[in-house]
């Protein structure tokens, strides 16, 4: 028991006395690093928000109809929200079939700009990742 209270002791001790005390840029050197949403100040954004982002979704998704069966589900599509709020590297993440992802894609491609993200008030390349449903 007192070996364990020590090593608990210890590693207090240890977690307090090597703390920072200078702040340290989290921007990367790296021009074309990508972000996470969680990582950054300022999370990118559609233009109006995400209500308007799937007001936009439903006007121009074209449900495919290759086969006479109903699609429903839930599609997840990542892409990078480029500095100057371009969509870029999109991916789907999950896909129901009957093209639908490729669809997703083609009305990603068509997005208006996004604000970009921001880090310590620069912008930044995000990685983001929306769920898009299907009914």
């Amino acid at each position: 028991m007192k070996k364990l209270l020590f090593l608990i002791l210890i590693c207090a001790a240890q977690s307090s006395f090597s703390q920072a005390t200078k702040t340290v840029s989290v921007l990367s050197d790296d021009e074309n690093h990508v972000y996470n949403t969680a990582g950054i100040d300022i999370k990118p954004e559609f233009p109006g928000g995400l209500n308007e982002f799937y007001k936009y979704i439903a006007q121009n998704y074209k449900i495919p109809h290759e086969k006479p069966i109903t699609v429903k589900g839930r599609i997840v599509a990542t892409f990078v929200v480029e500095k100057d709020g371009s969509l870029n590297e999109i991916k789907i993440v999950k896909d129901l079939g009957f093209n639908t992802g490729n669809e997703t894609i083609r009305v990603l491609k068509l997005s208006p700009k996004w604000n970009s993200g921001k880090l310590e008030g620069q912008d930044v390349r995000v990685l983001f990742a929306i769920p898009i449903t299907i009914n």
